[in-house]
């Protein structure tokens, strides 16, 4: 009736609805497309400068920037800073984000004030991370500090630790940063994935006699791997893009114990030389390895049913 009343007078509601996603495709378009598709041509021409907006293509030898990248030792130190940062994290942020869910999501122990647990576990993620930055760099200060005093006081050490000048105690600071901050947003993406497993299924693994650690490890896992799935690449396209975090915690100090691959493009584009083309260049190959190691994630979580 109504699409006939809508025919007849000649009159459709459709194009509202473009209308109204129209300012997504036109930020997309600014905000994303175009500036992706530069960066690809940038890669490829000898752009150099600061307000320099003339480049040329190379086309006697269009993988220059490409070759001096992957040459760079620093960039070669930098991924694997960036993958050895991602692993100190991701490591222990899945594994008690997976014990959390379980506690929570147990049929047999009802966790009383579920709400209030769950807020507190994910209340880091809403913070800043410059505001995490400066929060750790001061409990860590040195010579006067929060953790300095409370160890000599305690008297586990006679003098004060500078912290930042350890390249283990950065990383395993930054590490910790950004495990804390990001466990209970994987907490509450794997509860929400197992609320969505079909509660018919526990409880005929609950009349069949399967303890908790069998419901979980036999049930719960396997029916979660589309949600493993999300999580693992995520946080390898979130940690592999790791900037914020290390640039203002150290800065790549000392001796780019903590330089990042983000770190490292930032660097070649916006200090010294300024040069646009080889920080292209970089971030396209940084694409590329995270490109593949998502596609080997999925490979490796596919269903093989």
């Amino acid at each position: 009736m109504n699409n006939t009343l809508q025919k007849k007078h000649g009159f459709s509601y459709a194009k509202y609805g473009y209308l109204f996603s129209l300012p997504f495709f036109i930020a997309f378009l600014v905000f994303n497309l175009y500036p992706t598709l530069y960066t690809v041509v940038l890669g490829f021409t000898d752009s150099k400068g600061l307000g320099n907006i003339t480049f040329h293509i190379l086309k006697d030898d269009p993988w220059k920037n490409f070759r001096t990248v992957l040459k760079a030792p620093t960039f070669i130190l930098s991924i694997k800073n960036t993958l050895m940062l991602w692993m100190m994290n991701f490591i222990p942020q899945i594994t008690l984000a997976l014990i959390l869910t379980a506690w929570f999501t147990s049929r047999r122990n009802k966790v009383r004030g579920q709400g209030f647990f769950k807020v507190v576990f994910y209340m880091p993620n809403i913070i800043t991370a410059a505001s995490v930055a400066v929060l750790f760099n001061t409990l860590f200060g040195y010579p006067k500090g929060p953790v300095n005093d409370l160890l000599v006081s305690a008297g586990l050490r006679d003098g004060a630790f500078n912290f930042m000048n350890s390249p283990t105690a950065t990383r395993w600071i930054i590490a910790f940063i950004q495990f804390w901050m990001w466990y209970g947003y994987t907490m509450i993406v794997l509860i929400s994935g197992v609320l969505g497993i079909n509660p018919e299924i526990y409880e005929a693994a609950e009349i069949d006699g399967a303890n908790d650690r069998q419901i979980f490890f036999r049930i719960t896992l396997p029916n979660l791997r589309t949600i493993l799935t999300y999580t693992l690449v995520t946080s390898l396209i979130g940690g592999l893009s790791m900037y914020d975090i290390p640039k203002m915690l150290n800065a790549g100090n000392p001796n780019n114990s903590t330089l990042t691959a983000t770190m490292f493009i930032y660097n070649q584009s916006f200090q010294n030389s300024y040069m646009y083309a080889r920080g292209a260049a970089a971030s396209m190959i940084l694409f590329l390895i995270i490109a593949v190691l998502s596609a080997i994630v999925f490979y490796l979580m596919r269903d093989r049913k």
